[in-house]
């Protein structure tokens, strides 16, 4: 039996964050997309060498603190988020760099696996306009191992993003 990713049943154990990614896909209309690989794709670059596609068509998941609040920015692999530029654009107090356990608490998943969806609660989302440029995005699925495919115009309606460039 094969799995909707192509994965061989009984080749790999599901991963509870990984299914509920897959579960939000679904919930919101959209098809499951997250496949699993073998090796990390942790970073964007590393997601793109194994995806064989450009860094910057990586939707990297980044969850900041913003008045002790989480704050997710989708920013395209090819970009150094620059907090102060999105704070100051968008009236926001400062945002900072949240440790790994802030992320587990609000995301529900591991740093270098966070997805853009799926999370215990919403979180007010940033869209990277540089990711335009891209047909097809990939961002995390949940663990270090999975990844989804998704288009920029479902990225930004299922998050409820707000667009903004982030350099």
């Amino acid at each position: 039996m094969v799995d909707p990713a192509g994965n061989q049943a009984g080749n790999h154990v599901l991963d509870p964050l990984v299914e509920n990614v897959r579960g939000a896909l679904l919930a919101a209309g959209l098809p499951d997309t997250v496949i699993i690989v073998p090796d990390s794709v942790a970073t964007a670059a590393t997601a793109a060498a194994v995806l064989g596609c450009d860094v910057g068509a990586i939707a990297n998941s980044l969850i900041f603190a913003c008045g002790g609040e989480p704050l997710l920015i989708l920013a395209s692999g090819g970009a150094k988020v620059d907090t102060k530029k999105v704070a100051r654009d968008h009236g926001l107090p400062k945002i900072s760099r949240a440790t790994p356990d802030f992320v587990l608490e609000h995301a529900g998943q591991p740093v270098g696996g966070v997805a853009p969806l799926g999370h215990p609660s919403p979180i007010r989302t940033f869209l990277d306009t540089d990711l335009l440029g891209f047909p097809l995005l990939w961002a995390g699925a949940g663990s270090h191992q999975a990844m989804l495919s998704i288009s920029y115009r479902d990225l930004l309606v299922t998050t409820g993003a707000t667009e903004t460039a982030v350099r």
